[in-house]
């Protein structure tokens, strides 16, 4: 039960167990129980990373992934010991009651280009209609933690080239602690400008449709970076377009602020703290100020290192929805609080998400990146369009209500607020207690 409560309360962004109806609690539950065996191939690090290049005679890749996404779902049926079969280069093990998978470091060694295939057959690579076959050139496997940087190309060929990097590491080696590079080339025999990337790799992991792909192009103009969320089953379209490469950021932030539970509860509450346009324009441009700056300040480590940081960010992130909620409804603080003061209020509490946002762009891009402000930038205004969008739906809605009916406009704005002050001190208990449990 406490694996589900983690799984459900992860980041502080999916609904918590105490919102799930018992009718919903109990298919969970049972899925939960079915899925006992693909879980326990841990899925530490959910960045895929694609570096292609336009070589004389067609594409050079070099792609790193975790090693998860490759044999999670090639497990065999169960044999006589109770075991499944174990997927491709990897040995299952029974530790303390638990199913655990090791990586066969036997058979990587005998066979790297083998476990390259599992790579290149689950990609696929089309220039128009035409599938371009890939053929695995090298193989490096690393424990996660020790891998080389892999953010530029130049990188990415120096983790092929470095003999250093030939090591394999020491047994024993988790699959969840396994990271594996490839480079792969797509012969060609005209130059390619635009071509789609798409993936046939279905490991069955929890929370793999937040995997988050990077795709580096590289050719006249310079790089294009592009985004992709999920197992790529939608092909990717990459061209030489930087707004195309651009609007994959802009779609990021987007869905980072509408799929985070805690920015759209501090938004609703800003839209039904104001009584006037103008006072809105006041507070959402407060939130914005702050949130750009620790945006990039977080991003680019400009904040303590400390293992207590950010657990202290979002457990304070809670609060400040809790906060903004009390003085959204209670007159007589909103009455002391002039409009430009709230431009203060919002700064200061926009500074605590702008951190929030920093923490996932940074799971997602490394400072070395390519056109890492123009990444910035699109990313950010993302988080704008969204906060926007929220805007617009609340607003218009609750300024026709209160034009029909106002007693009913005063409580529908309690009922909101309420909601949302009693959600996220729930979220503050638990993430304190998380905090506490650092010490």
């Amino acid at each position: 039960m406490m694996s589900l409560l983690t799984a459900i309360t992860r980041r502080g962004k999916v609904l918590r167990l105490k919102q799930l109806s018992l009718p919903l609690l109990v298919p969970v539950l049972v899925l939960f129980g079915c899925w006992q065996v693909s879980a326990h191939f841990l899925l530490n690090l959910n960045v895929r990373i694609f570096h292609v290049d336009r070589v004389q005679d067609g594409l050079e890749l070099h792609v790193r992934m975790p090693m998860p996404y490759l044999v999670a779902g090639l497990l065999g049926p169960v044999q006589d010991d109770g075991l499944p079969e174990p997927a491709p280069f990897t040995i299952n093990k029974m530790e303390r009651d638990q199913l655990v998978h090791l990586v066969d470091l036997e058979a990587v060694q005998e066979n790297p280009a083998g476990l390259g295939e599992l790579i290149a057959e689950g990609l696929s690579l089309n220039q128009g209609e035409d599938l371009l076959r890939l053929d695995v050139e090298d193989v490096r496997i690393h424990r996660i933690g020790d891998q080389p940087s892999f953010a530029t190309l130049e990188e990415a060929k120096s983790a092929f080239s470095d003999v250093n990097n030939r090591a394999f590491p020491e047994p024993p080696l988790y699959v969840g602690d396994t990271m594996v590079d490839v480079k792969l080339r797509a012969g060609t025999p005209e130059t390619v400008y635009g071509y789609t990337l798409s993936s046939t790799l279905d490991p069955g992991l929890p929370d793999q449709d937040k995997t988050a792909n990077l795709i580096l192009d590289y050719g006249p103009g310079g790089t294009k970076l592009f985004r992709a969320q999920g197992l790529l089953q939608d092909p990717v379209t990459v061209s030489r377009s930087s707004l195309s490469a651009v609007m994959t950021f802009i779609e990021e932030g987007i869905r980072h602020i509408l799929e985070g539970f805690d920015h759209v509860l501090f938004v609703l509450c800003l839209v039904i703290g104001a009584r006037t346009l103008s006072s809105l324009a006041w507070r959402v441009t407060g939130f914005t100020i702050g949130h750009s700056i620790t945006l990039s300040a977080g991003f680019f480590g400009f904040v303590p290192k400390g293992a207590w940081f950010i657990p202290a960010v979002e457990a304070a992130i809670a609060f400040s929805i809790v906060y903004a909620a009390v003085i959204a409804i209670w007159p007589g603080k909103r009455e002391q609080t002039s409009e430009r003061s709230m431009v203060l209020v919002t700064g200061a509490i926009g500074l605590l998400h702008g951190l929030g946002f920093s923490f996932v762009l940074k799971n997602i891009l490394q400072v070395t990146s390519p056109d890492i402000w123009q990444s910035l930038l699109a990313f950010n205004v993302g988080v704008e369009i969204g906060q926007l969008a929220i805007v617009l739906v609340v607003w218009p809605a609750l300024w026709l209500l209160a034009r029909t009916n106002v007693r009913s406009a005063s409580l529908v704005r309690m009922a909101i607020a309420g909601g949302c002050a009693v959600i996220a001190a729930y979220w503050t208990i638990e993430r304190l207690w998380g905090l506490a449990t650092l010490a």
